[in-house]
């Protein structure tokens, strides 16, 4: 006799009650599906999944403090295990690309019929990626286009100095001169000298296209890492 299963443990992260109501209801009619728990925003998410420990993840693309991205980054911080995937209001390639590299394993528009977010959770844990064929060839040409850029961006940033690195982790996380000087115990005007090397040597004008820079480059962690200093 085959050993059963213990069910798939789902979570729902969605901004409108009726859509989560609605999905709940079915998902719960699953034998090897249950749904531990749901949330209206990202932030919520991210509190649910460390309550509950869910297997898998339906996150929404709401903009706000914690977009789906971001919680999808946050929760496969959190929770490696789980498997995060992203419900969009309509196909869009960048949201696309940043979520499957955010470490989600799928993406689905909120138009599909429901049997195929069921299937999805199955599929998921099963350790496949669920993406709409009809995106696949948008998907691998963004997933190339976006490593290029970052390959790029790390040729740009190789000229930095490791305090120069420093710096511009502090800048991309918000920090003034004064603020970057306090925490890497320089002077502020030494900080602002720093911050304008940096600007010269990636090519760029300002200190919010650094920030923007960084951002756009998905590099704040690894700036991070190599400068414990920073704190």
């Amino acid at each position: 006799m085959a050993e059963e299963r213990e069910p798939i443990r789902v979570l729902l992260a969605d901004g409108h009650a009726l859509f989560r109501e609605a999905v709940t209801s079915v998902l719960q009619g699953e034998r090897d599906i249950i749904v531990v728990g749901d949330a209206s925003d990202g932030s919520a998410a991210i509190a649910e999944v460390e309550r509950t420990r869910p297997d898998c993840v339906f996150v929404d693309d709401q903009p706000g403090a914690i977009d789906g991205v971001e919680a999808t980054r946050r929760i496969k911080d959190r929770l490696p295990e789980c498997d995060v995937i992203l419900l969009a209001s309509d196909a869009d390639e960048a949201t696309l690309v940043a979520s499957i590299e955010a470490g989600a394993s799928g993406y689905l528009t909120k138009d599909r019929p429901v049997v195929e977010l069921i299937n999805a959770v199955r599929t998921v844990r099963r350790g496949e990626v669920v993406v709409p064929p009809q995106m696949l060839r948008s998907l691998l040409s963004g997933l190339i286009r976006r490593r290029k850029e970052q390959d790029e961006a790390m040729h740009r940033m190789s000229r930095l100095t490791r305090r120069e690195l420093e710096v511009l982790a502090l800048l991309a996380d918000g920090a003034g001169n004064e603020g970057i000087a306090e925490s890497l115990f320089i002077s502020p005007q030494t900080a602002r000298t720093h911050v304008q090397n940096l600007i010269a040597k990636l090519g760029l004008h300002s200190r919010l296209e650094a920030a923007m820079f960084v951002a756009r480059n998905g590099m704040l962690r690894e700036l991070v890492d190599l400068t414990p200093q920073s704190g």
